[in-house]
């Protein structure tokens, strides 16, 4: 599907990014495994784990190069692009994976906490996208794969910074997708249901716990890699600025904001006459999109 393409994947040393970057390599394209090795609250740094990909995919008879840069800072993350250009030649697409985790209820959260959060997730993924934007225009193609999250689509707790970095990915896709496609760019993004270290510290203090965390595990990271190979291939040229969920075996196409229900008032509106009659309304639409969001409610990546 992606033979001879030059793709970056970040945050590839482990869980989902690891799973993508095997498969690109396996599907016949030359990979980046970028990785700065760190906990999962971004806290230190280790070569380790790209390198470590990068033998698993040549072991197997693959190319890839390690990298060690960091997406959250603009210099670091141009060096990511470049490593890819430097190494093979060119760049065809990236997966913009990297991510942190410091959750904290929103009224304890602090400002380090949410800004670090939003650094790795949406700054990292403007950033390598924004380096590779060049090129891609250069060239007249390229593709963007991001990893948002139902996190951000529908909410989560203890999590304002992961949500707010994730939902404006989505939009930041969208924007990218709108720009570039005159120059034949796609930018699409996935949410990915998976076991990984993102959610390993989920309770099983009780038998219900644990039966979820086990049905959980059944979601394994590599069930999400064959859509990310898959919009990075030329035959998701159609393909642009869409939002998909991969759930073990199941791909959804999710919904982008739209109104879905419109009241007028000839004489217009006064904050009495909305909560007379526009609200009592609308509230039944309320409880549909209540109900829609739901089908995604299990632990989000």
């Amino acid at each position: 599907m992606v033979e001879g393409k030059v793709v970056v994947v970040t945050g590839a040393g482990g869980g989902i990014g690891r799973d993508i970057a095997l498969a690109m390599a396996a599907h016949g394209a030359k990979v980046v495994v970028n990785d700065i090795g760190a906990a999962l609250d971004g806290a230190g740094g280790s070569a380790g784990p790209a390198q470590q990909v990068v033998d698993e995919i040549r072991a197997a008879g693959g190319q890839a190069v390690p990298n060690t840069d960091n997406v959250a800072d603009a210099a670091s993350a141009a060096r990511i692009v470049q490593c890819a250009v430097d190494s093979f030649g060119r760049i065809d697409a990236v997966v913009n994976n990297a991510g942190i985790l410091r959750d904290r209820f929103f009224h304890k959260m602090s400002v380090d906490e949410w800004d670090s959060v939003l650094k790795v997730h949406l700054y990292g993924s403007y950033y390598v996208s924004r380096a590779a934007a060049t090129h891609f225009k250069e060239q007249n193609s390229g593709a963007l794969v991001h990893m948002t999250s139902t996190s951000g689509l529908i909410g989560n707790f203890g999590q304002a910074n992961y949500s707010a970095a994730k939902l404006g990915i989505v939009a930041l896709s969208k924007s990218i997708a709108l720009d570039m496609q005159k120059f034949n760019v796609r930018s699409n993004c996935i949410a990915p249901f998976a076991w990984s270290r993102m959610i390993g510290a989920i309770p099983t203090d009780t038998d219900e716990q644990r039966a979820r965390v086990d049905k959980i595990k059944q979601m394994t990271p590599a069930k999400v890699a064959p859509l990310a190979v898959y919009l990075a291939s030329d035959a998701a040229g159609a393909v642009n600025g869409q939002i998909f969920s991969v759930r073990n075996n199941e791909i959804s196409l999710i919904s982008q904001p739209r109104p879905v229900r419109s009241i007028h008032r000839s004489e217009g509106w006064t904050p009495q006459s909305i909560a007379e009659h526009a609200m009592p309304a609308m509230r039944a639409s309320f409880f549909a999109l209540d109900r829609s969001a739901d089908v995604f409610s299990w632990d989000p990546v």
